[in-house]
């Protein structure tokens, strides 16, 4: 585990200013709603501005909430698809991983190292089989408060989000909601 000491604040504590690549982005999937794309090319295109933001050694995979209030694959670009498979209908749990316990509580869960937190003993083997030691998951919530997916994110090495990745992530999050939402 990471020494406390090690972080001053958490990232949600730290102000950071707009990241530009981030607002640019979502100001282009705004224009993809209004011009009619897919729901998938949008959350692809969020799902890239994360790994962007947070450097070459992340995988972002944003979840989303099905009819039976499951996690369902909505964007995961870069990840394998056994592995997609394998996380296929997770329920929500608090006590699992790290995208179905944020979708059960509605707060980012932030895990970085796996093999440090129980949450992960009975699906580590899964993301670390891919070389991902640590992630964290923000919900993305529609405007009155519920829960409609996680936008997940993977380390290739033990660590926090920083400010700047927490801060891109809440404002990408925000836009996978609006594209949930457009009918």
């Amino acid at each position: 585990m990471l020494p406390q000491e090690e972080r001053s604040a958490s990232p949600a504590e730290q102000r950071v200013e707009p990241d530009p690549a981030v607002e640019q982005v979502v100001s282009l999937v705004r224009r993809m709603l209004k011009a009619g794309s897919t729901r998938t090319e949008m959350l692809t295109r969020l799902a890239t501005a994360g790994e962007a933001l947070a450097g070459p050694e992340t995988t972002v995979s944003i979840l989303v909430i099905d009819e039976d209030g499951l996690l369902r694959n909505g964007a995961s670009p870069n990840l394998p698809q056994e592995y997609l498979s394998a996380i296929d209908r997770l329920k929500p749990d608090p006590l699992v991983g790290t995208c179905a316990a944020a979708a059960a509580t509605g707060c980012p869960v932030i895990t970085p190292d796996f093999f440090a937190d129980d949450k992960w003993a009975e699906l580590r083997h899964l993301p670390s089989s891919l070389g991902y030691l640590g992630a964290w998951s923000m919900p993305i919530k529609h405007a009155d408060g519920r829960v409609l997916g996680t936008f997940g994110t993977y380390f290739r090495e033990r660590r926090f989000p920083t400010p700047r990745e927490y801060s891109g992530v809440a404002v990408l999050a925000a836009a996978a909601a609006d594209v949930l939402t457009a009918r």
